[in-house]
């Protein structure tokens, strides 16, 4: 099997992690492979936010109701949208389409690093998106779509394998 396969099949989420950081470098990494991801008409209306500070990851580990995990990650990141560069303007949603194939580029690489992950929603909930927007100082114009824990996986987590031939369909439904 190919290593690129091989890393999409091993993909999982990881919730439990190890003391350890993760240099810069790793995490600029680890972003630009998100910013290689495809866009509506190549607008590229991604923003990220790369968080190490110990104490931000703790108050966005109390305040978001499922990134408890935060508390120990080594860092993470908040994949955002920008409604004034996105295809179709500010009243359009493929910023979302846009950041959620970003994201996904970003949780392979970090598989492939031998790290862990795990996609927290903040979109599109109001109630997690004001707190980490005032938190962080984000613009009204900037969207967050998610926020993503990321660190040294605490165990051996297993994929699961999600195959189910019943929803592929050849030619017609």
């Amino acid at each position: 099997m190919n290593r690129t396969i091989e890393t999409i099949f091993n993909r999982k989420s990881v919730r439990k992690f190890k003391e350890g950081t993760i240099d810069k470098s790793t995490l600029e990494l680890i972003v630009k492979t998100g910013m290689a991801a495809p866009s509506a008409v190549d607008k590229r209306p991604w923003e990220f936010i790369i968080i190490t500070d110990r104490n931000v990851l703790q108050t966005l580990a109390k305040i978001l109701p499922y990134a408890k995990m935060a508390e120990k990650a080594a860092a993470g990141i908040i994949v955002a949208g920008n409604k004034t560069k996105q295809w179709g303007g500010e009243d359009s949603d493929y910023w979302v389409q846009d950041c959620s194939a970003a994201t996904e580029n970003i949780l392979l690489a970090v598989e492939s690093l031998g790290l862990g992950a795990v996609w927290t929603a903040l979109h599109p909930y109001k109630d997690r998106k004001k707190p980490v927007a005032d938190l962080l100082g984000i613009p009204s114009h900037i969207e967050p779509l998610n926020f993503i824990p990321i660190g040294i996986p605490e165990g051996i987590e297993k994929p699961k394998d999600k195959f189910n031939p019943g929803a592929v369909h050849f030619e017609k439904w």
